[in-house]
This record gives C-alpha cells, structure tokens and sequence, in this order.
C-alpha cells in the first residue's frame, strides 16, 4: 500500500496555513510535495530543513565596509539548505543572525541585501522584517532585487532604508494565500478512514479527512485577513506611502519604471552597478579582491546564467 503521507512536517508547513508567496512559488513547492504525499515518489528526502549553523562564519568583509546578505528563495522560519530540487531555501532566522553580526562589526557601514526571492511563510517574516526597519537608525540597509522580491520577499525589502530595482526586476505581490488539502475521497478510494476525537469547536478547523465545514472557512479567512492587514499596513509604515496605496496594488506584481512609479522602490540599476556604486561611496580599504569585489563579482555572474 502506498504511504498516505511521506513529508508530515513538510505538509504541515504548506497546506492549512498562509503564506506571503506568489502562486508560482507555491505550485513549484506543490510540484515538488504532492507525489510524496500520495507515495508516488520514493527517492531521498528532498526539501529537508537541517540544522546546519546559522551564520557563516565571515558574511560580510573582513576588512572592507559594505556586508552583502542574500536573500535567495523560498523563505522559511527556520534554518535551511538547498534541496536535491536546486530550489534554495533562506531562513527568517538566517539572516536575522548575519544581519545582527554586520551590524556590530564596527569596519561595516552599510548593509545591502541581496535579493531574489517569491516569497515564502508567513511566520517570522513581520518579526525580521521589523528588526530590518529599526536597524536603519544603526547602518544604512539597501535592498537590491536581483531580480525577484515578491511577497515576504517585499516584505522585508520594503523595510530597507532604499529599495533598488533594474528594467527586469520586479517587487510587489503584497497579498497572502493560503491552500487547504482535503483528501478524504483519495483515503476513501485508498481504503482509509480517519477517526478524529477532539475537544473545541476549531481544534479540528481545516482538517485534510473532511470536507472543510462554513465555521472553518470563516476562521480561516479571518487568519488571511489578519495576516494582509499586517502586511499592508506594515508596508505603508516602511515606505511612508498611504495605506489605501498599498491596498490598490490588489498583490499585483511592478517590473522596473513601474516600481518606482508604484512607490514600492526608490532607485532603477542593474544589480551589479548598484553593487558597484555603493561599494564606491563607502569607499573601502580593500584589494580589488576583497570580499566585496568577490561577491559583486558573484552577482554579476548570477546575472548571466
């Protein structure tokens, strides 16, 4: 008999819970979990959170004075790698701890993060988010979209004291989804019947062995609710834009001039001569191999493939 359930945690983390995420970046994430789901896969776990150390050891330059942090894929509340899948997994708390450590390295002046992401959860992101925000009155935080920040992504770069953005690069997909799996026809025709006992109305709200009830549905949508209101008006602080602003952009997502039209950024550069133009106005003490010149030489690199 197949496995009803292969990744338990995994699915617990995607489904029945919302996210600040484009669609596209949920599907690519449902692409890579539903076969396990149904036991249809069987290859080695992929998409597995590990427990490796959460800050490098050297994430910004020795001796310079700019520290690049990226901000690269699926956004999580806890530490990640990247999966079997080459899809690339950030933590909330990953860069929560790097960003900690340039912040008081005294030869670090400015802090830039480097960012391609669509999104992730919504757990966590709000707490980071504000912890970027109140930074800026310690060192200056740039946000360069090389070449995604949609959603959580957004989230985090509206927090930024400038958001810079190239002709191709987009930002926006403020809004939150969220997905509910009912799969009691599946269990049904699997020969499987869940019994499920419990105490309080909601304890078994948005249940994958039922239909979803009018109640769970209300409840839910109270979460989404909550979770868009914090994020609307959490943008709208950042950006020092208006609030019915933020709304009307409905999670539409602004490439280019248009993000700057929006208000969702501030600056249009490819992502290399933002790089470039804030390591000069820093100007560094460094070899033109120092760290800096190695990771804009890194994401110029990024840019070709």
């Amino acid at each position: 008999m197949q496995k009803l359930i292969n990744y338990p945690h995994l699915a617990s983390e995607v489904f029945s819970v919302p996210h600040y995420a484009t669609r596209q970046m949920l599907d690519a994430v449902k692409a890579v979990l539903l076969p396990r789901l149904q036991g249809v896969v069987t290859a080695p776990e992929v998409m597995a959170l590990n427990d490796a150390p959460a800050v490098p050891t050297n994430p910004g330059p020795a001796n310079g004075s700019i520290a690049v942090i990226p901000v690269h894929g699926l956004l999580v509340s806890r530490r990640g790698q990247i999966t079997e899948t080459c899809m690339e997994l950030t933590s909330y708390e990953r860069i929560r701890s790097q960003l900690a450590i340039v912040l008081n390295d005294s030869s670090i002046s400015e802090v830039v993060l480097d960012i391609n992401s669509g999104g992730g959860m919504v757990a966590g992101c709000k707490e980071l988010a504000d912890y970027i925000f109140a930074s800026r009155d310690i060192k200056p935080i740039t946000a360069i979209v090389n070449f995604n920040a949609f959603s959580a992504a957004y989230f985090l770069a509206s927090a930024c004291g400038t958001v810079i953005v190239s002709q191709t690069s987009g930002v926006g997909s403020i809004g939150v989804i969220m997905e509910h799996m009912e799969a009691s026809k599946w269990e049904e025709n699997n020969g499987l019947k869940f019994t499920t006992f419990y105490r309080g109305d909601f304890k078994n709200a948005g249940s994958p062995h039922e239909p979803i009830t009018d109640d769970a549905r209300t409840e839910i949508q109270e979460m989404i609710d909550n979770a868009y209101e914090m994020f609307t008006s959490s943008v709208a602080q950042y950006r020092g834009i208006d609030l019915k602003a933020v709304i009307d952009t409905q999670a539409r997502c602004f490439f280019g001039q248009a993000a700057l039209d929006s208000g969702l950024a501030d600056e249009l550069s490819d992502p290399q001569s933002a790089i470039n133009a804030i390591a000069a106005r820093n100007k560094p003490q460094v070899t033109t191999s120092s760290s800096v010149q190695l990771r804009a030489t890194r994401m110029q690199q990024q840019m070709q493939l």
